[in-house]
């Protein structure tokens, strides 16, 4: 029988482990990286080849291998991305960072260098364009936390077009692209950089200690604001041509509600002074990003009901 000491053991490991595991998913963000999958997915059953049935594009194999190398590679971006945000998060979300830190540093460049090698080989297997994709979004996504993330205002625009930029090996695989994905992909970047800003604004206390050039730090908190309400009405003309030009169906309740969204989010960013009231500015626009996934399923109701019972 094992002895109270043994068991105690036992319970020490497990519970390290399971720490060191919380500390690998917080890491690479791995809620994220299962919407960017889902998103992909969708995106390329009911709009990129929406004319391809679903069983043919589910059995796709290089599409599994494009949807698995975009998340390792983003998964990679995360990790390198904590690697030089470490001092300015230990001030901004120090028990989130803390718990990060379970990991060795070791341990998570070599998570760092395999899912990176992993998202190279997959794409060099779907393609050689799709391996230069992974190869040049890899040095891109390193590049931009190493250097351009302290660049006043580029670090902004970077990160929004990083985080749509995955979509586009989509378009490249399925030679397909129409131009109201153009104006839905504008709209999202939009989202993501005002996302973006809010996080600038949550983090002037870091960023401020690590002379991060963000736009919170270098022309203030007001300025930053009339920035945010600029994207905001900016946001609104993309919105707006894809209610009044293009079909997008039942999605245009989707476009309603974010209207809506966005317009609450205003007085609520004026009336803001501390970290907590920036915060849910940021979960309001998580959800509005959440639920646009989502509403790629209503684009065109009808025939996407009809497609998943053909499929069935």
């Amino acid at each position: 029988m094992a002895t109270s000491s043994t068991v105690a053991h036992r319970k020490s490991n497990t519970k390290l482990l399971t720490v060191k595991v919380l500390s690998l998913f917080s890491s690479v963000r791995l809620y994220n990286i299962g919407l960017i999958a889902i998103a992909q997915l969708f995106a390329t059953i009911f709009i990129i080849a929406h004319n391809t049935p679903i069983k043919e594009i589910l059995t796709d194999y290089k599409l599994w291998l494009i949807i698995v190398a975009s998340a390792a590679a983003i998964a990679g971006g995360y990790i390198i991305n904590n690697f030089y945000d470490r001092e300015k998060d230990l001030i901004n979300r120090p028990q989130k960072t803390i718990l990060e830190n379970q990991v060795k540093q070791s341990t998570l460049w070599t998570v760092y260098f395999t899912l990176n090698g992993a998202a190279f080989i997959m794409g060099m297997i779907v393609s050689w364009r799709a391996g230069l994709f992974y190869a040049l979004y890899i040095t891109a996504m390193w590049f931009y936390s190493h250097k351009i993330k302290k660049v006043l205002f580029v670090g902004n625009l970077m990160a929004a077009a990083l985080a749509i930029t995955p979509f586009f090996v989509l378009f490249m695989y399925y030679k397909n692209f129409y131009p109201v994905i153009l104006v839905h992909g504008l709209f999202l970047f939009l989202i993501i950089g005002m996302r973006e800003l809010i996080k600038d604004l949550e983090n002037l206390r870091g960023d401020l200690a690590q002379n991060y050039q963000t736009l919170p730090v270098v022309l203030g908190e007001r300025t930053s604001k009339k920035f945010y309400t600029a994207l905001t009405i900016i946001t609104f003309l993309p919105v707006t041509a894809l209610i009044l030009i293009f079909e997008t169906g039942y999605m245009d309740y989707y476009f309603a509600f974010i209207t809506g969204a966005l317009l609450v989010c205003l007085p609520l960013l004026w009336s803001s002074r501390r970290k907590r009231e920036y915060l849910l500015i940021h979960f309001i626009l998580k959800i509005i990003i959440v639920a646009g996934v989502f509403s790629i399923l209503l684009i065109d109701l009808p025939a996407i009901l009809d497609r998943i019972q053909t499929f069935l």
